[in-house]
């Protein structure tokens, strides 16, 4: 349908996501083709879209949360009109069917690729439930040539809603050619996106406020560059209730966007109790005085929308470890709203300063241990040439000292998670306290890799990786210069400004 289209200059990164829409509409086939594009809310969906619509001379169409049917058919039609050049009010659409054909007519027609674009389509199907359906129709119909071709793009916030288009015997499985999820920006991307030159600075805005890049457009001056910005930056961004990212609205509004949380106090205390550390259903629910079968449903609704994360021990079957994967509804749960009264009062400074425990242990330190896990899943190849597997958190049982301990780990590739003999690429351990790492850290690697074996596993390959927030004392710096199974990285090397120690 075309050639391949450049990227607009104004898109940051995207080019995966860019190259995919591309092959869409590069698609020679005559006949109408359909996709899905998803993601939270402020990921950029709508940016995306409308640069791809603009740069093709498509149809963007877009819905409205509190338009009800008929005020919907009535400004799709008028937008439909527009793009062929009738004047308003000159075409009369009464349902979906219509408003749908008259549209794949009107772009088939026009100058330019055959694209529509509706977006936010969960809020059209509140009040018209019956658009998948009539999709369906035009679609089967266009495979015989007994309805118009061409291109639509779906797009939309509510992860459940979005997912459900194509599961089971909904109207449209079996007829999307692309299913595109679309993640907020890795923590590299995001510190271009802000403009932050000081990677620890960088680290600290990711760890308030994530990847989406729909947030910076909202906040108020520039990025914080030092630590002494940082405290003020806080305060009029995520604790000022007259300012949009006040946390606790931002942390409403993300949870409004999935249908099923009804019950919207029961979810905030899901969540508080994950962000407090309750890793269980079970101790969520005894957090909670509730039963754990009674968590297992609000949990398994937030694991979908992507606001906690489940995570599975790499080498045994035990409970899954859940955690909440949002930073802004973390923040929320754990600073916000146990001093909501003080906040709203304008006391964000106050709230602040006594929060800072609070901060660095349940959300920088969390954070900066994602961030690793995250360096080592996209960037270790291309800057240690490590080739790594399966990654995860594994708990390692020492009968001798009556212990256990929880280090990261990364099998070799090929290897199947919980296998009873994994061969074991990486044995990792990241720490955000403000000591530097040292000897006795490798030591503790040492004797976790002498357990492993111990216990079945092979991980006489395996390389020892600090990471460490706060540098590295010489000892350890000097080990990693002499051995060719020690890897350390600073948080210079974490965001590709310093170099990578070990390995040599």
């Amino acid at each position: 349908m075309g050639g391949r289209l450049g990227k607009p200059e104004r898109l940051l990164d995207r080019d995966h996501e860019w190259a995919l829409l591309n092959d869409f509409l590069a698609d020679p086939a005559p006949e109408l083709r359909l996709a899905i594009v998803s993601g939270r809310r402020r990921n950029g969906k709508s940016f995306l879209l409308e640069a791809l619509t603009e740069a093709v001379g498509g149809l963007y169409l877009t819905a409205v949360q509190e338009e009800g049917r008929v005020p919907a058919l009535h400004r799709f039609t008028e937008a439909i009109a527009a793009h062929a050049g009738v004047r308003p009010g000159a075409m009369r659409l009464d349902d979906w069917r219509d408003v749908l054909t008259a549209a794949l007519e009107v772009v088939n027609r026009a100058p330019g690729a055959p694209l529509i674009v509706i977006d936010e389509l969960p809020y059209l199907l509140q009040h018209s439930p019956e658009i998948p359906g009539f999709l369906q129709l035009l679609y089967d119909q266009s495979q015989s040539g007994k309805a118009p071709g061409g291109r639509i793009v779906l797009c939309g916030s509510a992860m459940s809603v979005m997912s459900e288009l194509l599961s089971g015997t909904k109207p449209l499985r079996g007829r999307a050619v692309l299913d595109l999820r679309l993640p907020a920006f890795d923590y590299r991307t995001a510190r271009t996106h802000w403009g932050i030159e000081n990677p620890a600075m960088a680290l600290q805005v990711d760890a308030v406020l994530g990847g989406a890049p729909g947030y910076r457009p909202l906040t108020v001056g520039p990025a914080p560059q030092s630590e002494a910005e940082f405290a003020p930056w806080v305060e009029r961004t995520l604790l000022d209730p007259g300012r949009a990212l006040y946390s606790r609205v931002e942390a409403e509004y993300l949870l409004r966007e999935d249908p099923r949380i009804t019950h919207r106090t029961l979810y905030y205390d899901v969540l508080s109790a994950v962000a407090r550390g309750a890793s269980t259903p079970a101790k969520v629910g005894s957090m909670l005085e509730r039963s754990r079968s009674a968590m297992v449903a609000p949990l398994e609704v937030l694991e979908s929308t992507g606001y906690v994360r489940k995570e599975q021990d790499l080498l045994k079957a035990r409970h899954p470890v859940i955690s909440v994967a949002d930073p802004v509804i973390r923040f929320n749960q754990l600073i916000t709203l146990p001093t909501v009264d003080l906040v709203e009062r304008r006391r964000g400074s106050q709230v602040w300063q006594s929060s800072l425990p609070t901060y660095h242990s349940k959300i920088l330190g969390p954070h900066f241990e994602e961030t690793t896990r995250e360096w080592a899943r996209s960037f270790a190849i291309d800057e240690t040439g490590l080739s790594l597997g399966a990654m995860g958190t594994a708990e390692i049982a020492d009968p001798a000292a009556r212990t256990k301990h929880e280090v990261k780990l990364a099998l070799t590739p090929g290897e199947r998670p919980q296998s009873p003999r994994a061969a074991i690429a990486l044995i990792g351990e990241a720490k955000a306290t403000v000591q530097p790492r040292g000897l006795k850290d490798l030591e503790r690697l040492e004797h976790i890799r002498v357990l492993l074996t111990d216990q079945g596993h092979r991980p006489d390959d395996a390389v020892l990786a600090l990471f460490s927030l706060h540098g590295f004392h010489s000892d350890v710096i000097d080990a990693a210069g002499r051995r060719r199974d020690v890897l350390l990285v600073d948080i210079a090397a974490l965001y590709g400004d310093g170099p990578v120690r070990g390995l040599t």
